[in-house]
């Protein structure tokens, strides 16, 4: 039976230890300051969860306004290509009314340029015509008719020449 005292007594002096070491821990106010450190890392740990939250609206407010800056500045973006698309558009519809315009002008400038040309040259082949022609009649007049009846005929002539000239320029 000894070794059962000595198991009892083993066992005993155990649980008074046991009741010794948890009055000691209760008399220096351990399991309060576990509680009160416990509480504290509670507190703070509830903080940082709270700053982190405040942190993440922060965050995604930031993400919201840099979205709709981002939208905007494409929209702007947008309007603006569309906007120099139509300038460019217009400018090309316009340069090409424009060469179209100055193609008609420069073409009827060369008909006209042409077409006066063509009756300075007619013009040129009459008067020479016409000078050929009353050289002609003087030579003829003036080997075959004496002077006076020459001088008659060719004012006669004349006269009939210069009013044909006016009808014809006319």
């Amino acid at each position: 039976m000894e070794i059962n005292t000595m198991a009892i007594d083993a066992t005993f002096w155990v649980a008074i230890s046991f009741v010794i070491f948890i009055g000691v821990l209760v008399y220096f106010k351990i399991p309060q300051k576990v509680s009160q450190m416990l509480d504290g890392m509670i507190s703070d740990i509830k903080n940082e969860i709270d700053e982190s939250e405040k942190l993440r609206t922060e965050a995604k407010t930031l993400l919201d306004k840099a979205q709709k800056k981002l939208d905007t500045a494409t929209s702007v973006s947008n309007e603006i290509l569309e906007n120099a698309k139509k300038e460019s558009d217009k400018l090309i519809i316009d340069l090409n009314d424009k060469f179209h315009k100055s193609s008609e002008i420069k073409k009827s400038l060369a008909e006209n340029k042409i077409s006066q040309m063509k009756e300075a040259a007619l013009k040129e082949i009459k008067d020479a015509s016409i000078k050929i022609a009353v050289d002609s009649v003087k030579k003829i007049i003036t080997t075959s008719v004496d002077k006076s009846k020459l001088d008659a005929v060719f004012q006669k002539n004349l006269e009939e020449t210069k009013e044909q000239l006016k009808k014809i320029n006319s």
